[in-house]
């Protein structure tokens, strides 16, 4: 990717996430702003997801619309305070970060969770099976028992709903993914988005339903002013209706319907920033 590319990071979020996501970006579609025209997407969890469904193919307005629709193949969860403070620690830990994401990814091995193979169907149903893209996508995730980051792109041979998987594979909520032998977890272990990947990149726009990290290094905005003073770039995060829309539990499915709505309104507040950011 030459330094004249754009790249749309798309961060991680849970249910309520892909369709905040997909609302904004249909938005602001509607308003003459098309961010997928990128030619890099990177992918993170609920953004690996959206990453897939809008490089399938499928038009915007389909997409968003899907969001709307009263019934859902998602499976509904919520995560408790014992394991959101369980992801405070393994982002304290001291020394390699890798050491706290494979204390993590092992815990997440113990976990209860649904099968395996159930949860992989479900994100089957949400991103179809087309395959990779032509359009080039980066989909990131993490070693569980290393701790080891990882990203999966058309090149590795890894089909994308495995990729997309184990990329939305949240540590004990969800069951870790199996490629080739590997147990992996979501991507957003190591950075809820992982902007730094768009190095190289002179337009980046981070779409970020979730923006705190308990190290600064791992935020959207941190690691964008970090890819440099010549790239052009923006970290667009729900707004205050967005955030109520949302509500408390992003593994909800039946928020996505006023998530989507909420992301496809706060496109006329980001319009003119993101223009400016995406303009050739």
């Amino acid at each position: 990717m030459g330094i004249d590319g754009k790249a749309l990071v798309l961060g991680g979020g849970g249910v309520t996430g892909v369709a905040w996501e997909i609302g904004l970006l249909r938005g602001l579609a509607e308003r003459g702003v098309d961010l997928t025209d990128a030619g890099l997407f990177v992918g993170t969890s609920a953004g690996s997801s959206v990453a897939a469904q809008v490089l399938s193919g499928v038009p915007l307005e389909d997409l968003y619309e899907a969001q709307l629709a009263g019934a859902s193949a998602e499976i509904a969860a919520r995560m408790g305070f014992g394991d959101l403070l369980k992801f405070v620690v393994a982002g304290l830990w001291p020394g390699d970060p890798a050491r706290g994401r494979a204390w993590l990814g092992r815990l997440a091995l113990r976990a209860r969770t649904v099968p395996e193979a159930e949860r992989r169907a479900v994100i089957e149903r949400r991103i179809g099976d087309s395959g990779w893209p032509a359009t080039r996508l980066l989909i990131t995730a993490v070693e569980a028992v290393s701790g080891k980051e990882h990203c999966f792109d058309a090149a590795g041979g890894v089909p994308l709903v495995d990729a997309v998987a184990a990329s939305c594979a949240v540590p004990l909520v969800w069951p870790p993914v199996t490629i080739g032998g590997v147990r992996y977890i979501d991507g957003g272990i190591r950075s809820i988005a992982n902007a730094d990947l768009a190095a190289g990149c002179r337009q980046v726009v981070v779409l970020a339903p979730m923006t705190r990290s308990v190290r600064r290094s791992g935020r959207p905005a941190a690691q964008l002013a970090a890819l440099g003073p010549r790239v052009r770039g923006v970290v667009v995060s729900p707004d205050a209706a967005a955030r109520a829309a949302i509500g408390g539990n992003p593994l909800d499915p039946a928020r996505r319907r006023p998530a989507a709505e909420a992301g496809r309104a706060q496109a006329a507040v980001e319009e003119d920033r993101l223009r400016a950011v995406w303009a050739n």
